[in-house]
């Protein structure tokens, strides 16, 4: 799936692309992650869907640099300014991990409207980031020296961590190739050490005032976040569904996609 298209955000490039015909539909990915989780999915959707997909600056093919601001904050104001670029009026969105908290970050805080929204295993709810994580984030200059072999070897690990039944080698080679040479190995670190739980924590009492159709989809082995915060957060959202995803771990995308599509079709089909 390439990213044939640029646009100029307020943080640096972003690398995006459209597929198919019909209202429009925005998948956004998580961290570590880049739009390549959403491949099979785009193919799929855009038989009835406008669909776009786009890397966060400081992800996949976008704009990587030195004092980059690829924070929550930062990665929602963009998507907002995508939203305008798109002139999209209220999309349906499908939102991944980190790009949970973003796509409910941009809805809340900057008033994006959306027909509705799914997110499967978001980052949302406090308290988030595992002992590694959090280990990276308060180190993350000592690793970001880490030699180049060495390095590889940590993200790869890390990634394949997402996966309950773990990667196909070229799953995971893809996945980790972003975070590679000069550009991609700081830019892994950057994004962990600003990854600061109070971008959420501004949100998460907001959570009973969405008012649109609201999916919950969790990987059922979910081992980065348990599978208990799914039930947490359609608890506080009106009306919200949830469906948990068996046999997948956080990257539901690669553990289960056929369930995930199942559960995510009916939701985005209904008038």
């Amino acid at each position: 799936m390439e990213l044939t298209e640029r646009f100029e955000g307020s943080t640096g490039e972003v690398r995006w692309a459209s597929f198919g015909d019909g209202p429009p539909l925005v998948l956004l990915h998580g961290t570590p992650f880049s739009s390549f989780v959403w491949r099979r999915f785009a193919e799929v959707l855009s038989e009835w869907w406008r669909v776009h997909v786009w890397d966060m600056p400081g992800y996949g093919v976008s704009a990587k640099f030195d004092g980059q601001d690829v924070s929550l904050a930062a990665q929602a104001r963009v998507f907002g300014e995508l939203l305008e670029h798109w002139g999209l009026d209220r999309p349906t969105v499908v939102a991944h991990d980190f790009g949970g908290a973003v796509s409910l970050r941009a809805h809340l805080l900057h008033g994006h409207a959306y027909s509705r929204l799914a997110v499967v295993d978001p980052v949302a709810l406090a308290p988030w980031g595992s002992p590694f994580f959090r280990l990276v984030r308060e180190n993350a200059a000592v690793f970001e020296q880490l030699p180049p072999f060495l390095h590889e070897a940590l993200v790869r690990e890390y990634i394949n961590s997402a996966s309950s039944p773990g990667l196909h080698d070229d799953v995971l080679t893809s996945l980790t190739a972003p975070w590679l040479g000069e550009a991609g190995q700081p830019a892994f670190y950057r994004q962990i050490a600003q990854a600061d739980q109070r971008y959420t924590d501004e949100v998460q009492p907001r959570y009973p005032e969405l008012d649109l159709p609201f999916l919950v989809c969790w990987g059922a082995d979910d081992q980065w976040i348990p599978a208990a915060k799914a039930t947490e957060l359609a608890g506080l959202v009106p009306n919200a569904r949830l469906k948990l995803i068996p046999g997948a771990g956080h990257l539901v995308q690669e553990d289960n996609p056929a369930a995930l599509l199942g559960a995510l079709l009916p939701f985005l089909r209904e008038d």
